[in-house]
């Protein structure tokens, strides 16, 4: 019989919500307890109850990244936008470049990669489940005939391998018009490709 994850308490998430903004501003690399406690107003030893232990509070930050990531993806999904994997691409885009983003982008980026090399304790499934989030939000926009047709799933990682390639890149260089006209040509292409469908 499976548990539920016990609520947070008002304490828990105002200290998670503090650590968070933290997190964005000196990422998760060198975490460590005490800077981190001090900076947010609490204690090590408190930070250790309410999360169980520093896994645990990087779990939950992680987890909150991810909130913040799905929700970037939603905003993108106005009932006013064209529809379509390319218009919604663009939109996207347009959001991944934005200077104010470049916070959560990077810590994004960071838990990716430190995921990747290091798949096991707190990163573990982080990076297979920020693919599948984008994956399944990618083919939301995607018409349910080309969502479902042959070339659908190819159509949709395609344009994840793009938006991912140019928000590394961006993060790497902030060229953000070199990188506008790099993903405005390879949708362009992608569309085209379409036009039979």
């Amino acid at each position: 019989m499976s548990q539920e994850a016990p609520t947070p308490s008002a304490r828990q998430t105002e200290l998670l919500e503090a650590a968070y903004r933290y997190a964005l501003a000196h990422g998760l690399a060198d975490l460590s307890l005490r800077p981190l406690a001090e900076a947010i107003g609490s204690s090590p030893r408190v930070l250790l109850f309410l999360f169980e232990s520093k896994d645990g509070l990087l779990r939950a930050l992680l987890a909150r990244a991810r909130a913040d990531e799905l929700a970037l993806l939603d905003r993108a999904r106005q009932p006013e936008s064209p529809s379509g994997l390319v218009p919604a691409v663009e939109r996207l885009w347009t959001w991944l470049a934005a200077t104010e983003h470049r916070p959560l982008l990077r810590l994004w980026a960071e838990a990716y990669t430190r995921s990747v090399v290091q798949p096991d304790g707190a990163w573990a499934g982080f990076a297979r489940a920020t693919v599948e989030d984008w994956l399944g939000v990618l083919a939301g926009f995607q018409p349910p005939a080309e969502r479902d047709g042959e070339d659908g799933a190819t159509r949709r990682t395609l344009a994840l391998a793009v938006l991912r390639g140019a928000l590394l890149d961006l993060l790497a260089t902030d060229d953000d018009t070199r990188l506008t006209g790099a993903v405005e040509h390879q949708l362009a292409l992608l569309n085209a490709g379409n036009t039979g469908s």
